[in-house]
């Protein structure tokens, strides 16, 4: 196959691009920036208002940017065990599971949901992934390098990518597609709207019960209209999904996931299933096998911040007069009432209440270790 530095490197060459919706986003009123190589809705009325509202009714995210990619071929399962520490075999038709691209060294290439497809969807693959925009085209370039000949790849670019959000949006969508509310959890299917064929997956990255909505480009202003027509649901922007997903306790590739941290150090330990950890045989996985052994030396936790000032990408993090981490997200949670972040530090100084410092504009703030999710799931599953 093909080598990969044109590929990898191809999204840096490129100007800005446009998504399906972008006419849509600005007619709406949305503030537009530059993310991941597209211009992005950053906020509509207000990030705070926007983060309330998904908390408490269902918010439209366009999240278009990201890659999606369906795989085929001879093979596919095994193929794909050796890029992921997941379980691909045994993942039944219809459902998905979180995983990871891991380096050789064990690091995190990217994070990402893999799906096994079903009544031919997507040209009859057999399974689809998405991966993180920012990285999509290293994605691509780093499977291409790996993935045998018999397995054929297909980047997706054509379709639009919605996620709908809260704890109305069961309600909503069940009012446009009736047969999505027998949907639970991590959970997928093909449905048809309006002669317009949608893979919905009943996940997000909110905390909150939710969709993710893959429609074909051309089609995606038609759905944004009716799901932004009812009364439960309003477009939300890039800021309020920061928020959203911190308070969720979960992790932004590029920030608190990068190749210098591992799966175990992660707290992603629940994605390398029973099967995967006993044989191994995956990219990375004698660090893998030897943090499941002896333990990391660093681990990525939630801080609570005493007063109102929050702590960004990059603070320092002290005990006492040692430097023992730095955090990697932080903000106002709005739903907390208060700052939090999301951090690196070492696995002495990372148990829940341990108490640490944050340096903030030359000054220490006191902070606690705290547990992760910040607000409680509220995810649809089996009751």
């Amino acid at each position: 196959m093909s080598g990969t530095d044109d590929v990898a490197h191809l999204e840096e060459d490129l100007p800005l691009q446009d998504l399906p919706l972008d006419a849509w986003h600005r007619a709406k009123g949305a503030r537009m920036v530059g993310f991941a190589g597209y211009h992005m809705p950053i906020q509509y009325e207000g990030i705070m208002a926007e983060h309330a509202w998904v908390r408490e009714q269902a918010g439209l995210f366009d999240v278009s940017h990201m890659g999606q990619l369906s795989f085929s071929g001879e093979g596919v399962d095994a193929a794909l065990e050796q890029l992921l520490p997941s379980d691909i075999q045994g993942l039944k038709p219809f459902r998905q599971r979180y995983s990871m691209l891991l380096d050789e060294e064990g690091g995190i290439l990217d994070d990402l949901m893999v799906s096994r497809l079903g009544d031919g969807a997507f040209d009859g693959a057999d399974i689809y992934m998405v991966v993180n925009g920012a990285t999509k085209y290293d994605d691509i370039g780093w499977m291409i390098e790996h993935l045998p000949d018999e397995v054929v790849m297909n980047h997706m670019d054509e379709q639009a990518l919605l996620a709908l959000q809260g704890p109305q949006a069961g309600d909503a969508l069940a009012s446009l597609i009736p047969e999505t509310a027998d949907l639970l959890f991590m959970q997928s299917g093909l449905f048809t709207w309006r002669g317009v064929p949608l893979w919905i997956s009943r996940s997000g990255y909110t905390g909150e019960d939710g969709f993710e909505i893959s429609v074909p480009g051309e089609d995606a202003k038609l759905l944004a209209d009716a799901l932004c027509a009812l009364p439960q649901v309003k477009p939300i922007g890039l800021g309020a999904r920061d928020s959203l997903r911190l308070e969720a306790g979960l992790p932004l590739y590029g920030h608190d996931l990068t190749p210098a941290v591992s799966t175990i150090a992660a707290d992603l330990g629940f994605a390398i299933q029973k099967r995967r950890r006993e044989e191994g045989g995956f990219i990375g996985h004698a660090r893998v096998m030897k943090e499941l052994a002896d333990g990391p030396g660093a681990r990525r936790v939630g801080l609570r911040i005493e007063g109102r000032l929050p702590a960004r990408e990059g603070a320092k993090i002290y005990a006492g007069s040692v430097e023992v981490g730095a955090v990697t997200s932080g903000g106002f949670a709005p739903t907390v009432g208060a700052p939090i972040a999301m951090a690196w530090v070492s696995t002495p100084h990372s148990a829940i209440d341990t108490a640490l410092e944050i340096e903030v504009r030359g000054k220490r703030i006191a902070a606690a270790v705290a547990p992760m999710p910040f607000v409680p799931h509220r995810y649809r599953r089996k009751a």
